[in-house]
């Protein structure tokens, strides 16, 4: 079906290498040692990114690829080491034709299952502040509300001296969850101080007030305006956390999906969602230094240029994903065509004009001699028919897929190599 759909959409299948260079594109690299070139490594794709760019600027519009992409990085229920991707790349576009045309191509794969895939838009923004998560299942509601207003000025100092040191306070409403016992409730209070949470608070609401332990300290009025604000009726249950705003959303995130499976809130079928407007640049606070939100060859928005060096986290990308029942199925963005503006990238990124032409000296080039405004988007197929099976892993839809620590559990891969392998590729091991 999507080889139909691309075919019949005026895109040529090209196939790039799988022994190429190294490049900083998120995931650590597999490398593969060269024989022939002692001390130097191949990398296996983490995706054919700068290939398509280049089939681009080639005269190649409309390319695609089931292309195989291998990332060394830690794996979950929806993530392998060796993944195929659907990977598609058009020339003199503009974000909304990829989505329109992505949107279409998902429409005619859940077809074959008879689902309708109607899609939601929410920009990056908006569902973080309302789901904690850029990637949310909207099978179920447990939207995030931020009540902070209500204790500005309030005599509960847990919570008013949050606020004043710049904090928030932000909870959800679980619909007739008020029926815990106080031993289920400290579990989940629990599970938000493992999330990251300093803590947690739960109001129960009755007749006119709250049930909680945290009742006494708060006004009749601040009880009236958090009703009103959670919009709560007798029997609900509001869950709130309070401190730096970014925690916030990301406990109340995570504690999402656990309160919608505790509470059996999954509604059956399939919830389809596009996300756009993502950041160009995110800091990381670890490191101390900016690194690309999606990828270095982003495309930022053109507002955003004149001020890009000033306030670089406040940029925002030609960029968007994909998300089905909170499983990112897909991402893309428009890509930079110009070798002066993807410098300009590459200096806020700390890469200098020498690695950058050590490492992507091929693209930059070829941009020279005049690229197509481009760009493109990739599926994760395992992960797409690991949606429309209805399994729970990508393992149950891929032949010989490897354990949670990357084992092959027929070849017994990875495994030691004799010391001639070893030799011939100039390599010694330590212990």
């Amino acid at each position: 079906t999507v080889r139909k759909f691309l075919n019949d959409n005026g895109f040529l299948e090209v196939e790039t290498p799988y022994l190429t260079k190294s490049t900083p594109e998120g995931a650590r690299d597999f490398l593969v040692p060269s024989r022939l070139s002692p001390e130097t490594f191949y990398a296996l794709p983490q995706s054919p990114q700068l290939f398509k760019q280049i089939l681009q600027v080639s005269g190649v519009e409309r390319y695609y690829q089931l292309a195989r992409a291998f990332r060394d990085e830690d794996l979950r229920a929806d993530r392998q080491p060796e993944h195929t991707q659907i990977d598609i790349e058009m020339s003199f576009v503009s974000e909304a034709d990829i989505i329109k045309l992505a949107q279409s191509m998902i429409f005619e794969v859940f077809e074959l299952i008879g689902e309708k895939a109607d899609f939601d838009e929410m920009t990056y923004v908006d569902v973080m502040n309302s789901y904690g998560s850029d990637k949310p299942d909207l099978r179920f509601g447990l939207s995030i509300k931020d009540v902070s207003k209500v204790f500005e000025k309030s005599g509960f100092k847990v919570f008013s001296n949050v606020i004043a040191d710049g904090g928030s306070i932000k909870g959800f409403k679980v619909e007739d969850g008020g029926g815990l016992s106080r031993a289920e409730l400290d579990k989940i209070i629990e599970q938000a101080i493992e999330l990251g949470a300093k803590g947690l608070v739960w109001l129960v609401k009755e007749d006119k007030t709250f049930k909680s332990p945290i009742a006494k300290f708060l006004s009749e009025k601040e009880l009236k305006d958090l009703a009103n604000e959670f919009e709560a009726k007798k029997g609900d249950l509001i869950l709130m956390v309070a401190g730096d705003t970014a925690l916030n959303l990301e406990v109340l995130g995570q504690l999402r999906p656990l309160m919608a499976e505790k509470f059996s809130l999954v509604k059956p079928g399939f919830k389809f969602l596009t996300i756009v407007d993502f950041p160009l640049f995110i800091y990381d606070a670890e490191e101390k230094r900016l690194k690309s939100h999606h990828h270095p060859f982003t495309l930022p928005k053109h507002e955003y240029l004149k001020e890009m060096e000033k306030e670089p986290t406040k940029v925002i990308a030609h960029a968007y994903d994909m998300v089905i029942n909170g499983i990112e199925v897909g991402g893309g963005s428009l890509r930079i065509y110009d070798p002066a503006l993807q410098q300009r990238i590459f200096e806020l990124l700390g890469i200098s004009k020498d690695e950058a032409k050590e490492k992507f000296g091929f693209l930059l080039e070829a941009f020279k001699y005049g690229a197509p405004p481009h760009g493109g988007i990739a599926f994760g197929l395992d992960r797409l028919v690991m949606l429309l099976s209805g399994s729970e892993t990508i393992r149950d839809v891929i032949a010989f897929p490897k354990t949670q620590s990357g084992t092959d559990l027929m070849t017994g891969a990875p495994d030691h190599v004799s010391p001639g392998q070893l030799k011939d590729l100039h390599i010694k091991t330590e212990k």
